[in-house]
C-alpha cells in the first residue's frame, strides 16, 4: 500500500544503452542516491531476436526513502523488473504481456517533491530513449503535469495509512486471532460504523 507509479517500455536502439546509462549515474550521482549496473553494452551492440532472461542490461537506483527504479532490459531491449523475473516461473515469463515487463515503484514515502523529479526525470529520458513507454501515476502527475492535485493525492494516501494504524493501534489484533480473523473482524468493525 502506498502512492507509486508503474512503468513500461523498451529501448529504441541499443547503441543507446551506455549513454542512458552514464546519464541515470550522472543523476543518481548529484543526488546521493545507490545505483547499480548490470551490462552496459548489448552483444554486437545490437538487440537480439530472441527473448532471453539470463541477461540484464541497464541500470538501477534507489533515491532515498524510496523503492528501486530500473531500467533494465532483457537482450530484446524490452524493459523488465528484474524482481519479477526472479521470481515468476517460465510460463509467466514467456507471457508477452507478463507483470514481469512492468515496474511498479512506491514514492509516496520519498515525498512530493522528489516523486515530481522522478516524473520529470522520466520525461526527460522518454523522449531520448524509449519506445512504446506507458506510465501509470497514481499521483496523477504524469498525466496532469499538476502540482496541486499530486499534494492532495499524497495527503489522500497518508491520511489512508494514518487511519490503517491508528485503526491497529486502538483495535489491536486478538491473542490467539490469525491475521485473516484479525482483518475480517475489523473490516466488520470498520463497516458496522458507516
Amino acid at each position: 500500500m502506498g502512492l507509486s507509479i508503474h512503468y513500461s517500455s523498451h529501448l529504441k536502439e541499443a547503441e543507446l544503452l551506455p549513454d542512458l546509462i552514464q546519464e541515470v549515474k550522472d543523476v543518481a550521482e548529484v543526488y546521493g542516491w545507490e545505483y547499480r549496473i548490470c551490462n552496459t553494452t548489448f552483444p554486437d551492440n545490437q538487440f537480439s531476436k530472441e527473448t532471453s532472461f539470463e541477461e540484464f542490461y541497464g541500470i538501477s537506483f534507489t533515491p532515498a526513502n524510496c523503492e528501486t527504479i530500473s531500467f533494465v532490459f532483457l537482450s530484446n531491449g524490452r524493459m523488465v523488473c528484474p524482481a519479477r523475473v526472479k521470481f515468476s516461473d517460465d510460463s509467466e515469463k514467456e507471457k508477452g504481456n507478463s507483470w514481469v515487463y512492468t515496474n511498479s515503484v512506491k514514492t509516496q514515502f520519498a515525498g512530493v517533491m522528489i516523486h515530481q523529479l522522478l516524473v520529470q526525470f522520466f520525461r526527460y529520458l522518454n523522449g531520448k530513449y524509449f519506445r512504446d513507454f506507458q506510465m501509470s501515476d497514481e499521483s496523477n502527475y504524469w498525466e496532469t503535469n499538476d502540482e496541486e492535485k499530486t499534494k492532495e493525492q499524497f495527503k489522500a494516501y497518508d491520511t489512508l495509512l494514518d487511519n490503517v494504524l491508528l485503526a491497529t493501534e486502538t483495535f489491536p489484533m486478538g491473542k490467539n486471532e490469525d491475521i485473516t480473523a484479525y482483518f475480517e473482524r475489523l473490516l466488520k468493525h470498520i463497516n458496522s460504523l458507516r
